[in-house]
């Protein structure tokens, strides 16, 4: 859902994340840069708030309680299946890994390990905005 501020579109963005530093630190990164951001303390929320109004982008941890990361992409895929979605897991380095290649095979655009460089989320973020142009 994109936003008018003033005369100017702005993207939203929703960050859903157990960790509340973490949430903040994401929500921090991406309104210095103009963003609207909306945040989620569980799948559940992050649901809700899709199912009210779909944000342009989502953010999502995969490790956190039910449902996690994995069933809120399937669900937000099931019913809105052009919704971009990146996938963030610090999980334990063993199987961090495949929950991303998981959560990029149940339709996530990008995937992030934590912790990252807000150089590499605006770049994920950016990508994910981006207009789509057809050649």
């Amino acid at each position: 859902m994109t936003v008018l501020r003033g005369m100017t579109q702005v993207k939203t963005i929703l960050v859903i994340d157990d960790d509340p530093l973490v949430r903040r630190t994401i929500q921090r990164i991406l309104q210095k840069r103009g963003y609207g951001v909306q945040v989620a303390a569980n799948g559940q929320q992050g649901l809700h708030t899709c199912r009210s109004k779909l944000p342009d982008l989502i953010i999502t941890d995969i490790v956190m309680p039910p449902p996690d990361g994995l069933e809120t992409i399937r669900l937000v895929r099931a019913s809105s299946p052009t919704a971009k979605i990146i996938a963030i897991s610090g999980g334990n380095r063993a199987s961090r890994g495949d929950l991303l290649a998981a959560a990029m095979a149940l339709g996530a655009s990008a995937a992030i390990v934590k912790p990252f460089a807000p150089e590499e989320l605006l770049a994920k973020v950016n990508e994910n905005l981006a207009p789509a142009y057809s050649a």
